[in-house]
């Protein structure tokens, strides 16, 4: 059953579709599809958390050090402020290397929600199409990372330019939710075929549920224990965000 008639568009909307995500990864038709994403975040961030953790406080200390000596009383501000710029550096680009290799998987769990929440198949080629759409997906994750890369060296700029990098981390952050929200609502259209620009300009008529959604992924990314589950829950989330607000115009399905 379609179900978005029920949902509201709004900046709480992008919550409760990451709500909603959570909970079709319990749903018996979904689980076996949710398996091997889970299985790859878990490897990834588990040995990227690991190195993080032995590394962090020699990289804090580094970034500190481009801190002029006449802020150097803001260091208990700064500090956590460092701290978290790197969590959310490191969580985002795990998220990249892990968005890439399990790209096919996490295109056919989106099929498998779209065709539970609306009752009709996106394709019904199986597994045949899966791995003919292997080289398509990979391309689509290359396309959002050269996206991402020039506005990520821009933010990483900021961060050296004295005074301004006090507001870098904030920039960072909504870059960060911006980019979640397209790695994650994307993998709807394209199932459906739908190019990477139209797509990118879709989202930005609801920006604010977009960004909202993206906020709680990139929150959730940078959580240890957490962020093992943050790709299949995102996956599903981000799918139900394109049934509910953009299936209908984007494909004429009901």
């Amino acid at each position: 059953m379609n179900q978005s008639s029920s949902v509201i568009s709004g900046p709480s909307s992008g919550i409760r579709f990451f709500m909603q995500g959570l909970s079709l990864i319990c749903q018996p038709g979904l689980r076996t599809f949710v398996i091997i994403p889970l299985m790859i975040n878990l490897v990834l961030f588990s040995v990227a958390f690991y190195a993080l953790y032995l590394q962090i406080g020699d990289l804090v200390n580094w970034l500190m050090s481009f801190v002029p000596e006449f802020l150097t009383w803001l260091s208990y501000v700064l500090w956590p402020i460092l701290l978290f710029s790197i969590l959310f550096i490191f969580s985002f680009i795990f998220s990249t290397v892990a968005n890439l290799i399990a790209a096919p998987f996490n295109g056919l769990l989106a099929e498998k929600v779209e065709l539970h929440l609306t009752g009709q198949a996106v394709n019904d080629d199986g597994l045949a199409q899966v791995v003919k759409d292997i080289p398509r997906a990979l391309k689509r994750e290359l396309d959002k990372m050269w996206y991402y890369i020039p506005k990520a060296i821009g933010c990483l700029i900021l961060f050296l330019i004295p005074v301004i990098n006090v507001a870098a981390p904030a920039l960072w952050f909504l870059l960060s939710c911006w980019m979640m929200a397209i790695q994650y609502v994307d993998y709807g259209f394209d199932n459906h075929k739908i190019s990477f620009p139209s797509m990118r300009d879709t989202l930005k008529t609801r920006r604010s549920s977009n960004l909202s959604f993206g906020m709680v992924v990139t929150i959730i990314s940078a959580i240890p224990l957490l962020n093992l589950i943050v790709m299949p829950v995102a996956v599903c989330g981000g799918t139900a965000m394109w049934v509910a607000h953009y299936r209908s115009e984007q494909t004429g399905r009901a």
